[in-house]
């Protein structure tokens, strides 16, 4: 039999005839203070270590954030904490149910594989309590524990939260292992490639026409909304088969090729930009490419990408459009030798046979690395993604 016994601010466990004290069981609600002890037949504990996830091939350590708190009750497979990787997050999931009972390794630290990052405490009863039923909700806490333990000091934050007023404040926040990726991936194209940009304009009208004349059929039928990213990458498909030195890479002294297409996405995440990618995006139709597009960007928001998701690729498109971008300069992704950058669409005066019509034009930049493709291919790919768009019976004919 054990008695329980209110200690402090915690309940603990005396087995009966024996003067050993168990650890802390839990610190009860303050409606359970009025409850001086009760006793069990038996009570069972077992500390559970949870490790580190399994870490790909490509990663050997993490940062830990840790999303619950020693105390807290956790269920069997709750995420209790993140690994941030270079790449992607991985998830810390309980083993067991039970309470936090330590978090051995403190926020923001780096862990490696097999690490012991903390402990669950599975608690079991197997008897019924003895001590008399009390009505949870008429019990209330004395004044005695209302007033134990620390008062937490009060700051009056108004002045911190306008910047018209006087106090000037300033709060330093590490960067995450993800922006540190980028950062480094960024300056590492911006150092190592002879990055150049060229530029072109595009009549989006037929691709309007495209849009809204299949968008509910495809809604309907397919359950996918019918947007624009899956148009520019079927063309941009069409112009790396005609152009295959885009779709290469320099590796050293020799020009890697390849004869498949995997086209990354630049999606925004919580956590930052993440480039998933479609794989064999030369064997998928519209509706395929759709599918994929959506799959990719709901895990993006979910923070659920996982390595796989996001390793190879060999061409990147890369939408500023969404955010309002009329024009920019897109950073290649390392390793690959181009990008497309999507802008936004906007009425615009032209000239069509020798009058002026106001048409939807969307500019178009493709940054190359200048040691592996020339101008006048670089020209010509663009100019291809250009007129795919602008008549799509050129990608039905195979021109």
């Amino acid at each position: 039999m054990f008695r329980f016994v209110r200690s402090g601010l915690s309940i603990k466990a005396v087995k009966l005839g024996s003067k050993q004290r168990l650890d802390t069981i839990w610190v009860p609600s303050a409606r359970l203070w009025n409850l001086k002890t009760f006793t069990t037949s038996s009570i069972v504990f077992k500390v559970c270590p949870v490790k580190t996830p399994n870490f790909p091939e490509s990663i050997t350590e993490g940062d830990i954030r840790w999303l619950k708190k020693v105390g807290d009750a956790v269920k069997t497979d709750e995420t209790i904490g993140e690994l941030e990787t270079d790449k992607t997050s991985l998830p810390v999931i309980s083993p067991v149910s039970g309470v936090i009972k330590e978090l051995i390794i403190p926020e923001g630290s780096k862990v490696t594989k097999g690490q012991i990052l903390c402990h669950v405490e599975e608690q079991a009863q197997s008897a019924e309590v003895t001590a008399p039923r009390i009505s949870l909700e008429t019990v209330k806490p004395s004044p005695v524990v209302q007033s134990e333990g620390p008062k937490k000091e009060t700051k009056d934050t108004s002045s911190m939260t306008a910047f018209s007023q006087s106090e000037r404040i300033e709060t330093r926040v590490p960067l995450n292992r993800m922006r540190q990726t980028i950062s480094s991936r960024l300056k590492e194209a911006q150092n190592t490639t002879a990055m150049l940009t060229t530029f072109n304009e595009l009549d989006m009208t037929s691709a309007f026409l495209i849009r809204n004349k299949y968008k509910d059929r495809l809604l309907k039928d397919y359950g996918v909304k019918f947007g624009f990213m899956s148009i520019f990458i079927n063309a941009s498909v069409h112009a790396l088969k005609s152009q295959p030195m885009v779709n290469s890479v320099l590796m050293k002294n020799e020009i890697v090729q390849r004869n498949y297409i995997d086209i990354s996405i630049a999606v925004s995440s919580p956590k930052g930009l993440v480039v998933p990618v479609i794989r064999d995006a030369h064997n998928m139709n519209i509706i395929q490419l759709e599918k994929a597009v959506a799959a990719l960007a709901d895990k993006a928001r979910k923070n659920a990408l996982t390595i796989e998701d996001m390793e190879g690729g060999t061409f990147t498109i890369s939408n500023g459009g969404v955010f309002g971008s009329m024009l920019s300069t897109p950073i290649i992704n390392m390793p690959q030798s181009a990008i497309l950058g999507m802008h936004s669409i906007q009425e615009r005066p032209v000239a069509i046979n020798g009058k002026v019509e106001i048409r939807p034009i969307m500019y178009l930049a493709l940054s190359y690395d200048h040691r592996l493709i020339d101008g006048r291919e670089a020209v010509t790919f663009l100019k291809r993604i250009k007129d795919s768009i602008e008549d799509p019976s050129i990608m039905l004919m195979g021109f």
